[in-house]
């Protein structure tokens, strides 16, 4: 009995890994794409949010040359915002406005878009799409844990986060600090704080019930094919209950992956 429940768990980590790292990848492809859509039809019809959005709703287009980086960002921070792409932390301007903004991104999950931005270098160029218009960013420099911030500036700043992935092991955080060229634009505002699940390396214990029950119809799916495989030819039982265990293996994926910190 003991032996079985550690089987079972185990499998459920592999797969949850899989997922995460493999998977997870394609998920937020097609999340992008959607999210692509709607962007575009915001741009064109001069609806896109110029200031506090619904948390998931895509506000910006950012785009990396050098990194060949094109990714929707999402308004919010917490892990399942970033399983969709970067999220503007909700707390700062947006980009292209006066002040800091503030992106998050992951560099191991669900596509990890923010995999490779320790690698750029001074003067890189950061290019932001909002409904404010088009904005582009150089970079000053890469920063972590311990290293000062930089000059304070009457313009606006930039700052990419994610974790530092250089080694086999995910690092500290890291922080790309950018400046924009031109002159800013006059947002409307955004909130004054956010939870500690939409903060760096936060985690969003809210989808532990939505796990629970994912892992339910698990259970409830495998022990239904148990009791029916005498009943049932393989191939019309597997035709039946295989659907059901993906489906149920993917919602429970998805929900541990909200427990892991919303930058990895």
């Amino acid at each position: 009995m003991v032996l079985g429940a550690v089987v079972v768990l185990l499998v459920l980590s592999l797969w949850a890994v899989t997922q995460s790292v493999a998977l997870g990848a394609l998920s937020q492809a097609r999340a992008q794409d959607v999210l692509h859509s709607q962007l575009r039809e915001q741009l064109a019809a001069q609806t896109a949010p110029t200031g506090p959005a619904t948390v998931g709703q895509p506000v910006a287009l950012l785009a990396i040359p050098t990194l060949g980086v094109e990714q929707v960002v999402v308004e919010g921070t917490a892990t399942g915002d970033l399983q969709n792409g970067p999220g503007h932390r909700r707390d700062t301007v947006l980009p292209g406005q006066k002040g800091v903004s503030v992106l998050y991104g992951k560099a191991l999950t669900w596509g990890a878009p923010f995999r490779s931005i320790t690698s750029l270098t001074v003067g890189d160029g950061i290019k932001v799409t909002t409904g404010q218009g088009e904005f582009v960013y150089r970079v000053q420099g890469v920063r972590r844990a311990g290293d000062p911030l930089p000059a304070a500036s009457d313009g606006a700043r930039l700052t990419l986060v994610t974790v530092d992935v250089s080694s086999l092991m995910p690092g500290g955080v890291v922080y790309v600090d950018a400046v924009l060229q031109g002159d800013p634009v006059t947002g409307s505002g955004h909130v004054a704080a956010v939870p500690d699940s939409e903060k760096v390396l936060g985690t969003d214990s809210s989808g532990l019930p939505l796990l629970a029950v994912a892992l339910a119809l698990l259970l409830a799916t495998l022990l239904v094919m148990v009791v029916m495989r005498r009943r049932l030819p393989a191939a019309v039982l597997w035709t039946l209950g295989a659907p059901l265990l993906l489906a149920a293996l993917w919602w429970a994926g998805t929900c541990a992956g909200r427990l892991l910190p919303n930058v990895f």
